[in-house]
């Protein structure tokens, strides 16, 4: 086993801030976005990791910056460039589960040493959002050299427009990526129709060598592209409170999983992976449906730390 601290990880995207409703309180207010909230993951379990975000130089670009600090995420120089702070409306129903209205702006800072990360993951509005979308496919593209790669689509259909608009561009990552994570409700809206497993089929298709789909209270589906065949591993949580940052929880635990084993974070490391058994990764998927579960657990995007994972 690997150091989890030894692979430098760049995780490229946007943060802002959480505004959550439960009925007729007043909103609380959280650090989040997709990708930050991975790396904020990641940090909590102990990988070193930097994050190229955006945010403005404003009280809530502050809050975020100590965010990071506290949870051991280096932010990329120039990544308080924004004019402005992003706001993500989060309104939670009776059950818990989070529905998004947004005020974002995202581009990519400029990042010194891409080639000294080992391993980079994107996602969500990222991936979508001009002038950022285009600047992290380029990234990425350029990263891809001397790194592994990870994506999350994380669709949030109220800002990326219509699935047939937002597909291509997706796909374009998928086929970068070593490690495609995704939930059920990304792929119903993405593909509706279509069998979950044909999904993963023709992610791994078009490049990712191990695709996973998260269900909820189900559990999560898992699929190596040379094995063909989809495993299944069941959920564990100690109780719902929200899902908030659950999805990029589970996307930290797994990329920590594929870590500690060896098969991300370099070239060779990429090798590795494109000729994994399931058995070799199902750990890393155990550790992700773990970290998720901890993540629903508590209020707010949570992100738990290795102590919390036995």
């Amino acid at each position: 086993m690997t150091d989890p601290s030894s692979t430098p990880v760049l995780v490229v995207g946007e943060s802002l801030i959480d505004a959550v409703e439960r009925g007729s309180e007043p909103p609380e207010l959280h650090v989040g976005g997709s990708p930050a909230n991975v790396a904020f993951g990641l940090g909590a379990l102990d990988h070193d990791v930097s994050l190229a975000t955006w945010f403005g130089r404003d009280d809530w670009g502050r809050r975020i910056a100590d965010r990071c600090a506290e949870k051991g995420a280096r932010v990329v120089a120039g990544s308080d460039g924004a004019a402005r702070t992003s706001v993500a409306r989060a309104v939670l129903d009776a059950g818990g589960a989070a529905t998004y209205d947004f005020d974002i702006t995202w581009q990519v800072p400029a990042i010194a040493d891409l080639a000294g990360f080992g391993h980079l993951h994107t996602g969500s509005i990222a991936a979508v959002l001009e002038p950022g979308g285009s600047q992290t496919l380029v990234t990425v593209q350029q990263a891809r050299a001397t790194a592994t790669i990870s994506y999350d689509p994380n669709a949030r259909p109220s800002l990326m427009g219509s699935p047939d608009e937002v597909r291509p561009r997706m796909e374009a990552f998928i086929a970068l990526a070593d490690v495609v994570k995704a939930s059920d409700e990304d792929i119903a809206w993405l593909y509706p129709d279509r069998f979950v497993p044909d999904v993963l089929r023709h992610w791994g298709s078009l490049g990712a060598s191990l695709t996973v789909v998260t269900r909820g209270g189900e559990g999560a589906l898992y699929a190596l592209h040379h094995v063909g065949s989809v495993a299944t591993c069941e959920a564990r949580s100690s109780g719902l409170v929200d899902t908030v940052g659950a999805g990029d929880s589970f996307m930290a635990g797994l990329v920590s999983g594929l870590l500690d084993a060896g098969l991300l974070g370099s070239t060779e490391a990429r090798e590795r992976l494109a000729t994994a058994t399931l058995d070799d990764v199902r750990p890393a998927v155990e550790r992700a449906v773990t970290t998720g579960g901890i993540t629903v657990s508590k209020a707010g995007a949570y992100s738990p730390g290795r102590s919390e994972l036995d």
